[in-house]
């Protein structure tokens, strides 16, 4: 049976609404390249490999889901920083891959997943979000 403060919606606020919808967003398109990533094995990726892979980055998108819900749903503030370090070195991969192979399509659909979830988490840290977040 549910509680009385169980059932009274928490009043959230703006910030972080719009960090929790962001960040879905940026994950949903992770989830979308990773989709319609090219899964033709060569002889430097095997089947195994490519499997291996697409799994693996499944599993980062839904511990990414789980961190996020942390954050805004359950106020937990470490999870903001663990997304913000992830957010770091997303980056520092984006710049590496757009260096060596270009801007193409999928690096396109990863700076845009970068943007969204920057954005989302300056405001998780500004405005209306802070003191939202709590430890």
């Amino acid at each position: 049976m549910m509680t009385q403060q169980q059932a009274r919606p928490l009043n959230v606020p703006r910030n972080v609404v719009w960090f929790e919808v962001l960040l879905y967003l940026s994950l949903t398109l992770d989830a979308v390249s990773v989709a319609f990533q090219d899964r033709t094995p060569t002889a430097k990726m095997t089947e195994q490999m490519i499997n291996t892979g697409t799994l693996m980055a499944a599993g980062l998108i839904l511990l990414l889901v789980y961190l996020v819900r942390l954050a805004a749903e359950g106020r937990k503030n470490w999870p903001r920083w663990v997304l913000a370090a992830l957010l770091v070195l997303s980056v520092i991969s984006l710049v590496q891959i757009i260096g060596e192979k270009g801007l193409a399509f999928d690096s396109g659909i990863e700076v845009i997943s970068c943007a969204l979830t920057a954005i989302g988490l300056y405001l998780s840290f500004t405005g209306d979000a802070v003191g939202w977040f709590k430890e």
